[in-house]
Parts: C-alpha cells; structure tokens; sequence
C-alpha cells in the first residue's frame, strides 16, 4: 500500500495557531483547516464588533490557507461553525453566505458555552484540493 503525504498547510496571512496545532493539514488531497476565530492576522487580536464581524474575518482567514494550499472556497466540502449564542446564527447566515456564494459545503452548527479569546464565533473545514466537476443531483 502506497503511503499517503501529510503536508502542514501555513500562511502569514491568517492568524498563527495559539496552542499546539497547525493551521491546516493536507493528508493526500483531504485538507483540514482548524478551527479559525476572528482574529485579525496583523494584530492576533478579535476584529471590533460582534458575531457578524467575527464570522467575516474568520472566514477571510480561511480564505487565506485555502489560498496557501491552492484552492479557494470552491474546494470546501464542510464546515462547522461553532457559535456562543444561537441568536447570532442569522448573523452569522447572512456573511457565510457571501463567502460560499453556490453549491453549499455541507454544515453543522452548535451552540457552546465559551471560544478563545472570549470570540462569539469559530469556524472550521475540510476541503479537497485539486479541481472540483461541480454536479447538481436531485433525487
């Protein structure tokens, strides 16, 4: 059996990691992108504002590994946003949607009680590196 490449996927251009893990690892063409706040990358501090800006930024933060390891949002095929008060999720619904604009990755969302830094928002996901044939199958 064939081994599979694990590579650590780093940029400057998204926060660095606060504790022991990497920003992304990409294990043949699966890339998992941790968990992002919405830390500004030049500061290490949260954007000003609440849910709503935080989502942004971390979802520009993730923009930002997908672009590092050559994909882009169209190769996301997961997420998970984990959120501190489920009366942000409209919120948080109204900047995701304008990151992934079609064809949806697939979603879980929770309500937990704290993030770090004391963030209101933070969001993870898997993507597949490499060019994606986008089809719509209904049953």
């Amino acid at each position: 059996m064939a081994k599979l490449v694990k590579k650590i996927i780093s940029t400057a251009m998204a926060p660095a990691a606060m504790a022991p893990y990497s920003q992304a690892v990409l294990v043949d063409r699966t890339m998992y992108i941790a968990g992002q706040l919405g830390v500004d990358p030049l500061s290490g501090e949260l954007v000003p504002g609440g849910a709503k800006e935080q989502a942004q930024q971390a979802l520009q933060n993730i923009g930002e590994i997908l672009k590092a390891a050559g994909c882009d949002t169209r190769n996301v095929v997961k997420t998970t946003v984990l959120m501190i008060d489920m009366k942000d999720f409209a919120d948080i619904n109204e900047v995701y949607k304008q990151f992934f604009q079609c064809n949806f990755p697939a979603r879980a969302a929770y309500q937990v009680v704290a993030l770090p830094k004391g963030a209101r928002v933070e969001i993870e996901a898997v993507a597949v590196q490499g060019p994606l044939q986008e089809v719509s199958a209904s049953l």
